[in-house]
């Protein structure tokens, strides 16, 4: 029996893994369970027994010690004096004796020199000369003439300005044509202050007096036609009706199933499951809540607020009413003439016709002959089928099929490997704990597996033909 060693260890594929938990400081020793609900559930079924739960009892572990409040860090906390600072006193200051040297390093190592004037960074201009002489004198200067200039004398009569004494006499065009004319104010619309006269009011209007009554002539009423039916028989037939003739054809068949009884011939029992296994219970009438009877109260009713008893009544007058006085009504006759109804003519005014256009093209008299152009001109043609590209049996088919190949007949079947952590229990290994990090740990009682003992699965034997 060998040490215990963890399914991380013994995994050869590298697939099974530990379920790591959070690191604790101490380990509280309970195993944990990594079994399913399926496993605790599952019924036996003949001489096979479940598996052992490995669930902890629910049993409630108390603790009647007072809990302690002290911690690791309050456990192990050391406290340290605490120390303050030293302060250091600043120096106090005093100004140093003798003269300040101002010398720089600058100053001792620089040593002077001329300044120049600045010469000019433009290039030099180069003049492409030749060894021929130029003739320095120009057309001008050739045929110049220096001609003997006098000096022009003024034209300008010097006077001295004198203001004119008498009136400037050009009128203007305004003053010319302008005519003054008295201010023609606009007469007043406004009526003078008359006063109202004393008697009735006389309603009488310039239409009212000149108007001249005529008689009305009677309505124009149009006669009612009669109805005349006609004596011709009544087309009932389309174009459709007319036209179409049915095609023979069968009938389509129907998609419907067929009606098949469902059931046995045996005569109905009478009774259900719900019949026999019901039972019946007491139930006990709902309780009836029966009202109160109403009481009038006896107390008289104190109807006053707060807006009766504070409310200070004033003499108001009413407001006028903004509606108009109704005015006076005539008692005459209304007279319903009018300039429409004075010069108002009937005209006679005939149907008028159908807008219809008659048809241009005459609707055709014959059978149909059902013939279209694609029949009268298609001409048929003997169709070629296409060359065959199918290769010709090279093969004779009297022989057998060789199917033997290269990797048939070389191969060499290897014994297939098992990983431990896929089923530990059925190679020999014995779960023994799972430590606080989540690592199982199992023991190995048997050696490890040799030969064909070790591998549920059959080896595989290769095909000869």
């Amino acid at each position: 029996m060998g040490p215990p060693r963890c399914i991380c260890e013994i995994c050869s594929c590298g697939r099974h893994r530990c379920g790591h938990r959070s690191t604790k400081f101490y380990d509280d020793g309970v195993h944990p369970s990594h079994k399913t609900e399926y496993l605790e559930k599952y019924p036996g079924y003949g001489n096979v027994c479940p598996p052992e739960s490995c669930k902890p009892k629910s049993e409630i572990q108390e603790d009647r010690g007072r809990m302690d409040g002290t911690t690791t860090f309050k456990s192990d906390y050391l406290p340290y004096e605490i120390l303050t600072r030293p302060f250091r006193p600043q120096a106090e200051y005093r100004p140093k004796s003798g003269k300040i040297d101002l010398g720089t390093i600058y100053r001792r190592d620089y040593s002077p020199h001329k300044v120049g004037p600045v010469t000019l960074a433009r290039p030099r201009e180069r003049k492409h000369t030749s060894e021929a002489k130029v003739d320095t004198i120009p057309t001008y200067r050739d045929d110049y003439r220096l001609w003997k200039g006098e000096r022009a004398e003024s034209c300008k009569v010097e006077r001295v300005y004198e203001p004119p004494s008498e009136r400037f006499g050009n009128p203007s065009t305004f003053q010319d044509d302008y005519f003054p004319r008295q201010p023609n104010p606009p007469q007043s619309c406004k009526p003078c202050d008359t006063k109202l006269a004393e008697g009735p009011f006389d309603a009488n209007t310039i239409h009212r007096t000149a108007y001249v009554v005529h008689e009305m002539e009677p309505m124009f009423v149009r006669p009612r036609e009669e109805y005349k039916p006609s004596d011709q028989p009544f087309e009932d037939l389309t174009t459709h009706q007319r036209d179409f003739k049915g095609m023979p054809g069968e009938q389509a068949k129907s998609c419907k199933p067929e009606s098949r009884k469902l059931g046995s011939d045996d005569p109905f029992k009478g009774t259900t499951e719900f019949q026999d296994r019901y039972q019946p219970y007491l139930v006990t009438a709902p309780e009836f809540h029966k009202p109160r009877e109403y009481v009038p109260p006896t107390d008289k009713m104190d109807l006053k607020s707060s807006n009766r008893l504070d409310y200070i009544s004033h003499k108001v007058a009413p407001r006028a009413p903004i509606k108009p006085a109704p005015g006076r009504k005539n008692p005459a006759p209304f007279q319903g003439k009018t300039t429409t109804k004075e010069h108002y003519q009937p005209w006679s005014v005939c149907r008028q016709g159908l807008i219809k256009k008659e048809e241009e093209i005459q609707k055709p008299t014959g059978k149909f002959s059902s013939l279209t152009t694609f029949r009268s001109h298609y001409i048929p043609h003997q169709p070629n089928p296409p060359q065959s590209f199918k290769p010709v049996h090279a093969v004779a088919t009297g022989v057998p099929f060789k199917d033997e190949t290269l990797y048939r007949t070389e191969y060499t079947p290897k014994k297939p490997e098992v990983c431990p952590g896929l089923d530990p229990g059925a190679l020999g290994y014995v779960y023994v704990n799972t430590d606080s990090q989540g690592h199982r740990f199992y023991r190995q009682l048997s050696p490890e597996c040799s030969g064909s003992n070790c591998n549920p699965i059959p080896e595989e034997v290769p095909a000869v033909s």
